[in-house]
């Protein structure tokens, strides 16, 4: 059948996503065809558009986070069946499309207290802070975490879950709209990092202590003054690179900085079993049903306008989740 998607013929900026005609075809074997009701927008996919990124072959449709309702299955797919309702986050791209073809293993069956759309807005950053909390580093009552960039998509999830969990949480924002709104999602100390040196305001939260974890998205222009926000033994986990990628980094550092433990860890292998993938998405759906986690659709945009989109998102115009439409 034809439908509509984004396609990128080269890599570049916004402008060399298309919005075209392609044939998606019958499910092949452990397949199924799944028509959107809404796509994820991720700063993961500004980095496939860059090529930052490599995609396994152009032409491509980018994109890794969608939810619909399955039209089709094909041979061999057991646990799934054409009308559910599905999500997913991750590995194969594709998703900027009206419709797909997707493994079954990699989706998972929405509950019936979990919009469609609002599943399309939390699977990729609900289940990274997932394994950012539990995985990296178990986050616990009594612990203080940094996170930077907490007004955006994982950061708003980040600072509601570490708070239910009992943390008290920093976290570094570009403007005083965006510190209300981190505050007013568990935020317990935001910091404009334009007004104040965020690493000396953490030495003044945390009475020269350090915190135990940081969180860290944006890469080059935050990376070391990170790493000085922690206690001796802390832990620093690098998810993103917003800012650009990290310059290398002598190992010596980590000691002289107090004998700090690095990781740069990626949902595609935190997820990279299905049943990782079913712990992880079974966590954060809990937690959004208990109210613990709210996720707001803050921005939608149609599909075919992923390019202002993307220019958005680079440019730090949008707060929280967004989505596309399909149609």
């Amino acid at each position: 059948m034809k439908v509509k998607a984004i396609q990128i013929h080269a890599t570049g900026g916004p402008a060399v996503l298309r919005w075209e005609s392609v044939e998606i075809g019958d499910p092949g074997p452990g397949q199924v065809r799944l028509r959107h009701a809404a796509i994820g927008l991720n700063f993961i996919d500004v980095y496939h558009r860059s090529g930052l990124y490599p995609l396994p072959a152009l032409p491509a449709i980018p994109g890794l986070e969608g939810a619909g309702i399955v039209e089709a299955v094909g041979p061999e797919v057991t646990d799934i069946a054409v009308g559910d309702r599905v999500a997913y986050a991750g590995l194969p791209p594709g998703a900027y499309s009206q419709v797909r073809l997707m493994p079954a293993e990699r989706l998972v069956k929405l509950p019936p207290e979990i919009p469609t759309r609002q599943a399309a807005a939390m699977m990729l950053q609900g289940m990274t802070a997932r394994y950012l909390l539990h995985g990296c580093y178990a986050v616990k009552a009594g612990d203080t975490i940094l996170i930077q960039a907490a007004a955006g998509g994982v950061g708003l999830i980040v600072c509601q879950w570490a708070k239910h969990l009992g943390a008290t949480v920093i976290g570094t924002v570009g403007s005083a709209e965006k510190a209300a709104l981190a505050h007013a999602h568990g935020c317990d100390y935001p910091i404009e990092y334009r007004r104040a040196d965020f690493a000396a305001r953490v030495a003044e939260i945390t009475g020269g202590k350090g915190v135990d974890v940081v969180y860290d998205s944006v890469g080059r222009a935050t990376f070391l003054k990170s790493l000085d926000c922690l206690r001796p033994l802390g832990m620093m986990v690098t998810f993103g690179q917003s800012s650009g990628p990290v310059d290398p980094l002598d190992p010596g550092v980590l000691a002289a900085k107090g004998s700090l433990f690095l990781t740069r860890p990626s949902l595609m292998d935190y997820t990279a079993s299905r049943q990782a993938l079913l712990e992880h998405a079974h966590d954060l759906f809990q937690v959004v049903i208990s109210g613990a986690v709210k996720v707001d659709i803050r921005q939608t945009y149609p599909l075919a306008e992923a390019a202002r989109a993307h220019r958005d998102l680079e440019n730090r115009r949008t707060r929280g989740t967004s989505i596309f439409t399909p149609d």
